[in-house]
């Protein structure tokens, strides 16, 4: 069993991370904490924008069925398609063994799986890849490029990842973005944000024509490298899919929470 300190570590970063993207997108984006529930919804084309997660520690069965159902009322109401975010390492015992079944119940449909990670970061020495250049996002153009790289890398038409990074303030300045350019053209991307004394990692993408060459890792490297000498930060997290799950090892992240992504069930 993982520490339950690092998954609810997980967890409150997520909040505060999505409180601060979701309100740079939208100002007025549906944004609150509700019991056992943190909203955090631009309501937006980008569907990683559009999440709800739960919050309680230690949920039992019952609870969790009632849960389900208000996070999924609450997605009912949005215009635009997006995630239930659910952390197993908050649930009791037989809350994990309910999920799948309580989730259908309340009309939603597991997405796909994730995982927490954290690690204190040792002192980093400066990130190279023999192939990359490295060059952090300042502008609309480099904004554009890094929305494009994470559409290619999960699935999503281009607009879907511009609607959510386009004309953005805040991943021009407070975010460490950066680009990783093979021969000046971007092939990978990844970015940390100081949240509660933490860098946050997200948004960590790879072309497809480009992966397995090590330039997420590469990419990923910088991103902390930078946020860390900017912040003082001396501890990161993260949240992994599947895909990018066993890059963070060899950085040094370890997992702590697994998770489980839903959307609302097609009906």
């Amino acid at each position: 069993m993982h520490d339950l300190a690092d998954s609810v570590e997980s967890m409150e970063q997520l909040a505060a991370v999505w409180r601060t993207v979701v309100l740079d997108r939208d100002p007025d984006a549906d944004v609150r904490d509700l019991p056992g529930i943190a909203v955090r919804w631009a309501d937006c084309r980008f569907a990683f924008w559009n999440c709800v997660t739960l919050t309680d520690v230690g949920t039992g069965a019952g609870l969790l069925e009632r849960r389900l159902r208000n996070a999924a009322e609450i997605m009912r109401a949005k215009s635009r398609p997006g995630f239930l975010w659910v952390f197993e390492s908050l649930l009791d015992d037989g809350a994990r063994a309910a999920l799948d079944a309580a989730a259908e119940q309340a009309g939603l449909a597991y997405a796909f799986p994730g995982t927490g990670m954290a690690v204190d970061l040792p002192p980093l020495p400066e990130p190279h890849h023999p192939d990359l250049t490295f060059e952090r996002v300042t502008s609309e153009e480099h904004l554009r490029a890094y929305a494009d790289l994470n559409s290619r890398a999960y699935g999503f038409p281009l607009e879907d990842g511009r609607d959510g990074l386009a004309r953005s303030t805040l991943w021009k300045g407070r975010v460490h973005a950066y680009l990783g350019l093979r021969d000046g053209a971007p092939v990978a991307c990844a970015a940390t944000v100081e949240a509660r004394g933490r860098l946050f990692v997200l948004l960590v993408a790879t072309d497809p024509e480009w992966q397995r060459r090590g330039y997420g890792e590469a990419v990923t490297r910088k991103a902390l490298y930078e946020g860390a000498r900017a912040t003082g930060a001396t501890r990161a997290t993260l949240h992994a899919t599947a895909a990018g799950a066993p890059v963070y090892p060899r950085i040094g992240f370890r997992p702590n929470s697994p998770m489980r992504f839903y959307g609302l069930r097609a009906r």
